[in-house]
């Protein structure tokens, strides 16, 4: 008898997924051990971790963490759970003392500290700017901050990715009839691995009376002397008027940030919503992203070997044809349609590398590719191999590839 499901449009557009190659699943990693992970017990070279400093498989980082708690007096060791909002009784000593560190190193008045770089994005955007407002987003922002704009209910314009010519057109056209103004980028984009023009940005937002909202996400840790970002390295720190890092990529942890004036600091944490009904960071974590964070500018080995094997990589892969752009440790092989993407993806992972298909709508359409996510702990002799594999996979493409996993 045929088992009928009580959600039958839930499952046609499950279908509908499939039929165009675009059907995500989950695929469980049981293990990690440096660049590698295990998962039904093969292991694979983890090219599709965020984790770009190395730092989260380090066993030598996580027992000095653990042995500085071991001599603390319990009574005020960091707990497991904030158990609450921080405005209620989640605000621990270590959210402020991971704010002040914060604060100090950006040379900025203030730093304020959220459960995630997603809450971060969606609260402060709609904290800052409403309907009689405007936003001017770089066409590639990340979701987070598409989401953040549309809920706000500002008025949206997107400029081309990283075409300054046509933002400042979009600021002639339409920054007068707003009341605010609020330019939206990445500094690092996530899926292209480009990088944004700050100090041209930074001119645009004062020639035309705005705010600039940065995120750097996927920059903090890796670019800059100190690891701080892209604005550290252009030297526009001083320009950015709402920054936002985060720490669970090359910080090896959760959570994120905001760097800014006292008063926009107190002003978000009155109005962000997702920061005044959510339960804060765990202070344990607070505690171990303070105590990374201590040691950042010491590793600015890690930040050149890890752009040296991008480089390197990069350059073994244009060497035979493959499209490979970006210029930071993102490699981006765009290859286009969702089935071929499917299968060079799935015929990496038989070969032991962890990738996956990233396709719509996570990219636009038509643009589906393999992102390549390098770590600093990763050796060349295991990547060495992978542009040979990738154009061979490619080659062997069939319209009858199989589907797999990816974002």
């Amino acid at each position: 008898m045929e088992t009928r499901t009580p959600y039958p449009a839930l499952a046609e557009a499950l279908q509908a997924l499939q039929a165009k190659d675009n059907l995500r699943v989950l695929m469980t990693i049981e293990k990690r051990e440096g660049p590698f992970v295990w998962s039904n017990g093969r292991r694979f070279l983890n090219l599709s971790s965020n984790d770009y400093l190395g730092l989260a498989a380090d066993p030598a980082l996580q027992e000095a963490f653990h042995a500085r708690h071991r001599g603390q007096n319990p009574a005020f060791a960091p707990g497991l759970s904030a158990s609450s909002s921080r405005l209620l009784s989640g605000s621990h000593a270590a959210h402020a003392r991971l704010e002040t560190l914060l604060a100090a190193c950006y040379q900025r008045e203030a730093a304020l500290v959220f459960t995630s770089g997603y809450h971060a994005n969606l609260g402060l955007i709609t904290a800052l700017v409403g309907p009689r407002d405007a936003v001017f987003a770089d066409r590639l922002a990340h979701a987070s901050l598409l989401d953040g704009i549309l809920l706000s209910g500002a008025k949206l314009h997107r400029y081309r990715h990283l075409d300054c010519d046509h933002l400042e057109m979009l600021l002639v056209k339409h920054r007068p009839g707003a009341s605010k103004a609020l330019i939206v980028t990445e500094s690092i984009f996530s899926m292209d691995g480009d990088a944004a023009d700050l100090p041209r940005l930074a001119a645009l937002k004062k020639k035309y009376g705005c705010w600039l909202y940065l995120d750097e996400a996927h920059a903090v840790g890796v670019v800059g002397e100190k690891g701080l970002g892209l604005a550290e390295k252009t030297r526009t720190l001083g320009e950015i008027d709402f920054l936002i890092g985060t720490f669970g990529k090359a910080l090896a942890g959760l959570g994120a940030f905001l760097i800014a004036d006292r008063v926009v600091v107190d002003y978000v944490l009155n109005h962000a919503r997702p920061f005044i009904f959510t339960t804060a960071l765990p202070p344990l974590l607070a505690d171990w992203q303070a105590f990374l964070w201590e040691r950042l500018h010491t590793w600015g080995p890690r930040r050149e070997r890890l752009l040296s094997l991008s480089a390197r990589l990069r350059q073994s892969l244009h060497a035979l044809g493959l499209p490979a752009t970006g210029q930071a440790h993102i490699i981006p092989v765009v290859l286009g349609e969702n089935a071929p993407t499917l299968h060079v993806a799935q015929e990496m992972q038989t070969a032991g590398y962890w990738l996956m298909a990233i396709r719509p709508p996570t990219v636009m359409q038509g643009t589906a590719r393999l992102r390549l996510s390098l770590t600093a702990d990763m050796r060349w002799e295991d990547l060495s191999g992978l542009p040979q594999r990738v154009s061979a996979a490619l080659a062997s493409c069939r319209p009858s590839a199989l589907k797999g996993a990816g974002a």
